[in-house]
């Protein structure tokens, strides 16, 4: 195994020195920016990813996509300086110029560890739609990295008005936004007093969920996008264990109702007080084996390298549509082994203190406001990561070009503009006069209305436990389980709505991903109490974002918990 590893490692040497040698526009992409570096394998990759785009046509020759890629490593550099200036100072300086100990918070704080390891994956996401000339949607599940969504923002101008207004791509713009994160500034009415928060917000251009419980998106990105869009979305390795079922991804998944999805792992290591499972276990090893026994395709990128998640996202979709093709012509069948990339990198990489514990939140060992050597700490470790303001202008110019690609802004990708009109059912009586009708049964009907008269719209039911014995026998024998291996007579289907699971999380996170759609949660009162923790999460986002006069307008999601009086007889209280 060992020879076969080192004769491999040694193939790749040689062709990444080859293409250096060969391309002058591939060596200076090659040299990489500051911290930015590029493996050999990462480079034979984008070599390939290279040609790839020419010979579809998207580029004349891998020039134009190297010059892409080389200002896609200044703006990481950059997005990872602003980030760094966010925790620690309420001074921006395009200049460069170390900063004095009067420009430092009394009080510096942020997840600055995760946020600087979410920078590279985040602009690479930004540059993939660019170079496929396609606004993909994208998600985070790790909301406390927001810093690194807004730096990049920022400098992007992908920005909401209430953003742009304040935080325009100035040294007193980014000085602003400095100042206003972690300011815990509120109104007189008690509401924030910045379009800045802690965590993903609705100031936050594209955002979709809050990220607070970690765990969430994992179970819901896999049910998000329709046919024809695609998501990429960012999880996190300490999240793995907070929700069970993420590893359930592949059994959802259908090309004929689901877009293309790209899961990416930042695996950056240890969490704040405690090892996670994963670690435990094995680590990474670990972990890919894990994926590929629960109908996975794990791969191992360089997560500290914007260029190799670029790679990761093309790589992830082709091998997605490739398996949808071949189930289309029956050279398949389900589950398909979701492309899973995984990310290795270390916490905080970057800045000082990379890799160790403080790296979470503040790395310094010191307030450089009152400790010198933490002063000069941060001044010489954010000199690595500066970008003269003529570069970064530059490097902002080749990236957004969403005019001359004819496509939205991500601030407007899909996911977050969903608009849902249903068609109205020919009303019918439920019941004749005096007759008794359980109430579920007149949902039962009800539902199965609405969906047969809006056919077109995709319907998720979240079921933890029984859905006949919750009187919804017509929805069920209409929609049918979704699984994977349909038993004859049973209300089952490879292509079946309902979503059936032991796990209340994972039910009422389908429904609640299926935003383009239709969709109801019915449980047992005592299981529906896990579902509560999801459901606010969504509560509170939807309603900040009415307050903002941004409406969702995605479909209510009814939630119906059942208590049966006559179960008091057998389980003493439900």
């Amino acid at each position: 195994m060992y020879v076969i590893d080192q004769q491999n490692d040694h193939r790749i040497e040689q062709r990444a020195r080859m293409y250096r040698e060969t391309y002058p526009a591939f060596a200076h992409w090659a040299n990489g920016y500051g911290v930015i570096q590029h493996s050999d394998e990462t480079q034979v990759r984008i070599f390939d990813l290279c040609q790839q785009l020419v010979c579809e046509g998207r580029f004349k020759q891998i020039d134009e996509v190297l010059e892409i890629l080389s200002a896609t490593d200044r703006l990481t550099s950059a997005a990872m300086w602003l980030v760094v200036h966010m925790t620690y100072s309420t001074k921006v300086d395009f200049s460069g110029s170390a900063l004095d100990a009067e420009d430092f918070k009394a009080n510096p704080q942020g997840h600055t560890g995760g946020s600087l390891n979410m920078v590279p994956a985040y602009v690479a996401y930004m540059v993939a739609n660019h170079l496929a000339g396609i606004t993909r949607s994208w998600l985070m599940g790790q909301g406390h990295c927001v810093a690194a969504i807004d730096a990049v923002n920022v400098l992007l101008q992908n920005l909401y008005p209430e953003q742009a207004e304040r935080y325009p791509l100035s040294d007193e713009g980014l000085s602003q936004l400095a100042q206003d994160f972690y300011s815990y500034a509120i109104t007189d009415d008690g509401r924030p007093g910045v379009p800045l928060g802690s965590h993903v917000n609705p100031h936050t251009a594209g955002g979709l969920i809050e990220g607070g419980y970690l765990g969430f998106a994992e179970l819901q990105y896999v049910h998000m996008p329709l046919p024809g869009e695609r998501l990429v979305a960012f999880l996190s390795d300490g999240a793995f264990e907070e929700q069970r079922g993420s590893d359930w991804a592949s059994r959802w998944w259908r090309a004929e109702d689901c877009g293309l999805v790209t899961p990416v792992m930042i695996a950056n290591g240890r969490r704040i007080d405690q090892r996670s499972t994963m670690y435990q276990q094995g680590g990474l090893t670990w972990f890919y084996e894990h994926l590929e026994q629960n109908d996975f395709h794990p791969i191992a990128i360089d997560g500290r390298d914007p260029a190799a998640f670029i790679w990761g996202i093309f790589e992830s979709e082709a091998r997605l549509q490739a398996c949808s093709a071949h189930i289309r012509a029956g050279k398949m069948c389900y589950p398909v082994k979701l492309p899973y990339l995984i990310a290795e990198t270390e916490k905080g990489y970057g800045f000082y203190g990379a890799g160790t514990n403080a790296a979470h939140g503040t790395s310094l060992p010191g307030n450089p406001r009152s400790d010198a050597a933490a002063r000069q700490l941060f001044n010489e470790h954010a000199a690595r990561l500066f970008l003269p303001r003529t570069e970064l202008t530059s490097a902002i110019e080749k990236i957004t070009q969403h005019k001359a690609d004819n496509r939205v802004p991500e601030k407007y990708h899909a996911l977050g503009q969903r608009d849902v009109v249903l068609k109205l059912p020919t009303a019918s009586p439920q019941c004749e006069k005096g007759q008794a009708l359980s109430p579920m049964a007149a949902v039962d009907k009800r539902l199965c209305e609405w969906h047969l008269a809006n056919p077109g719209v995709r319907v998720r039911i979240g079921n933890p436990d029984e859905l006949r014995s919750n009187r919804m026998g017509q929805t069920l024998d209409l929609l049918k389980h979704r699984v994977l291996n349909p038993e004859d007579g049973v209300a089952e289907s490879i292509q079946g709505a309902v979503i059936t699971a032991l796990n209340e999380e994972a039910v009422v996170s389908a429904a609640l991903a299926n935003k383009g759609g239709m969709n109801l949660v019915v449980s047992y009162e005592a299981f529906a109490m896990k579902m509560i923790g999801a459901l606010r999460q969504e509560i509170i986002f939807a309603r900040h974002q009415k307050e903002l006069n941004r409406h969702p307008r995605w479909l209510s999601l009814p939630v119906i918990a059942t208590s049966h009086l006559w179960e008091n007889g057998k389980n003493e209280q439900s």
